[in-house]
């Protein structure tokens, strides 16, 4: 199966609909250059928004910067995104995350840090189970310092990310040259 990814041509700021002009403009202004997946995303003002807005969420959330790094990658290896690893592995080493972090989570194996682990396969059971996961998996996840809330934040991680790399796949986003030493 092969999708038309020339159905999803990359706008411009000008060229979008105009609804998704003020995000692009914003992505921008932020990053420092338009990525090729935002300009692909352009066609749905939507999906723009409700990516940004659930980020924001996300960023916001009780679990830690690493753990919410460690959910994102997990999902990105788990679903293929090549977009979503290498942005994240340099979000990461701007984070200054032990190596031996970043070479598991984009192989998706086990983590060298147990409560790092806890968060991936706490994310993986969620994934599998569709949310169903059973008293053990949840005690697990609760037993490494994690709360019920930031359980809950997990599916809210697996939302925001499963909409990107599901898009970015469909969409066939390519890798940023600002993003290509870490691909």
């Amino acid at each position: 199966m092969v999708t038309d990814h020339t159905l999803f041509p990359e706008q411009t700021i000008e060229s979008a609909p105009p609804a998704s002009r003020r995000i692009m403009a914003a992505t921008e202004k932020h990053l420092g250059y338009l990525p090729k997946a935002t300009a692909r995303w352009a066609a749905s003002p939507h999906l723009l928004d409700g990516f940004g807005k659930l980020t924001a969420l996300f960023e916001s959330s009780t679990l830690d910067p690493l753990s919410r790094e460690v959910l994102v990658m997990t999902v990105a290896a788990r679903n293929g995104c090549h977009l979503c690893i290498a942005m994240h592995t340099a979000r990461l080493m701007t984070m200054q995350a032990d190596p031996a972090l970043i070479t598991a989570l984009r192989a998706g194996d086990p983590l060298p840090d147990a409560r790092l682990d806890a968060v991936r396969r706490f994310t993986l059971r969620v994934l599998e189970e569709a949310g169903d996961v059973g008293d053990e998996a949840l005690g697990e996840f609760l037993a490494h310092g994690f709360t019920p809330g930031n359980a809950l934040e997990v599916i809210l991680g697996i939302a925001t990310y499963t909409l990107s790399t599901l898009a970015n796949r469909l969409t066939g986003a390519p890798v940023d040259e600002q993003l290509a030493a870490f691909a």
